[in-house]
């Protein structure tokens, strides 16, 4: 391993970040702030390691940690069985110290991971076509949902599949992005996905070939002449339009109620839900924020486009984040009826923060509440009407029971003329 003394100084210098420029909120995807840091990718240990003295008394970048980190290198250099790169090393400390926090959330971003999350806001990529989360409980990925006409939806992929592995290799505890980025890949080549799938006995192997896959975050339909729906899969900055659009054409079909589904929704860009609120909400609150100092920082609704229409919103156990917070402002003003599962229960906020080389680290960095200062964090919203997912009838029947039940409350709140009802059912 050579060119060890450039080695240390960009360590050192990675770490050495004291400089404040701008700031912006993350709940699931990307929205950077930014932050310089000092020093140069050519100081040396020595000098890196007197900045680290003037940053902070109790700062672990001491002279010891880089003797340590040093021997390290070395019997890795002489005994490791295989050749390993000095940048792999170099991030891997940076990645260590933030994996030390024991914050499933908390991530370092290499400069090329940091592109593949502002690539997600733009919509159109290479892959399979689903929403991946992470399983806290197995530490798995699983699948929150599936785009329609994709291939994932062709190759029978299912949401609530767990991911066991990527190409034969296993996923369990990696980092979203490391799995996501396992699982992209150029045009026409094929991934394998070993999926644990409840009721099955065994594995189960997939085979799905990666194309071009253009993302809509909002979908829109009407379910009859009075029901309108509107899906949100994420929200990102396209999002705001789409859900304009998609509501401006409901209301033009003349919509009297509308069904809102946020079921695998994993959350996204918090300005986005806000203004997305701001299309749905009465006066008041829609969620506020409190750092580790006890700075609270609300978002708040002037009431000029509260709808009007009927409303129910369809969750389920993966609706995170920033659909919790829209979904926990509709259920705290009681303007709508909530119908599903308990969802995730993400109440927590984070930053990406971007460093001047490039990487970036993702922070957990305050906790959210809704309007009536409930804090969901590992808890979830309940919803009013509680209706478990019939995987068995949706996948061999097509019949979406929640969705149902969704549209059975809508006609009650509408008051069904007769025979409508019956309809609108068998619509959905």
């Amino acid at each position: 391993m050579k060119n060890r003394k450039s080695f240390w100084g960009g360590v050192l210098t990675g770490v050495l970040a004291v400089a404040l420029v701008a700031g912006g909120m993350y709940l699931g995807y990307s929205v950077w702030m930014f932050w310089q840091y000092s020093g140069t990718q050519n100081a040396s240990a020595q000098s890196a390691g007197e900045a680290a003295g003037s940053v902070s008394q109790n700062s672990v970048a001491t002279q010891n940690t880089l003797g340590k980190l040093g021997v390290i290198e070395e019997t890795i250099e002489k005994y490791y069985l295989e050749d390993v790169g000095e940048q792999t090393l170099e991030d891997g400390i940076y990645k260590g110290m933030v994996e030390a926090l024991g914050d499933p959330y908390s991530t370092y971003y290499a400069p090329e991971e940091l592109e593949q999350i502002q690539e997600k806001t733009e919509g159109i990529y290479y892959g399979i076509g689903a929403y991946i989360g992470i399983d806290t409980e197995t530490s798995l990925p699983r699948l929150s949902s599936i785009i329609d006409g994709t291939p994932a939806q062709e190759s029978g992929l299912r949401a609530g599949d767990l991911i066991y592995q990527v190409d034969g290799k296993d996923v369990q505890g990696l980092e979203l992005e490391q799995v996501t980025s396992l699982v992209k890949g150029e045009e026409g080549t094929t991934v394998r996905l070993t999926i644990i799938r409840e009721g099955e006995s065994d594995y189960l192997e997939i085979d799905v070939m990666r194309r071009k896959v253009e993302s809509p975050t909002v979908n829109q339909e009407m379910l009859d002449e009075r029901i309108g729906y509107i899906q949100i899969t994420e929200f990102d900055s396209v999002t705001l339009d789409q859900f304009t659009e998609a509501l401006a054409v409901c209301r033009g079909h003349g919509m009297e109620g509308l069904i809102l589904d946020l079921r695998g929704n994993p959350g996204g860009n918090l300005s986005t839900v806000c203004d997305i609120a701001r299309q749905i909400l009465p006066e008041g609150l829609i969620v506020y924020t409190e750092d580790k100092y006890g700075k609270r920082t609300e978002y708040s609704c002037d009431g000029k486009h509260e709808m009007t229409e009927e409303l129910v919103v369809l969750v389920d156990v993966n609706s995170a984040s920033a659909s919790e917070i829209l979904a926990g402002a509709i259920k705290d003003y009681g303007i709508g009826t909530l119908v599903g599962t308990t969802t995730f229960g993400k109440g927590i906020v984070q930053r990406i923060i971007s460093l001047t080389d490039g990487s970036a680290v993702k922070l957990t960095v305050s906790h959210y509440y809704t309007p009536n200062g409930n804090n969901i964090h590992e808890l979830g919203i309940t919803p009013d009407v509680e209706v478990p997912f019939d995987g068995e009838a949706y996948y061999n029947d097509g019949v979406d029971n929640q969705l149902e039940e969704a549209v059975r409350l809508m006609n009650e709140k509408l008051g069904a003329a007769d025979g409508q009802e019956e309809d609108a059912v068998t619509a959905a």
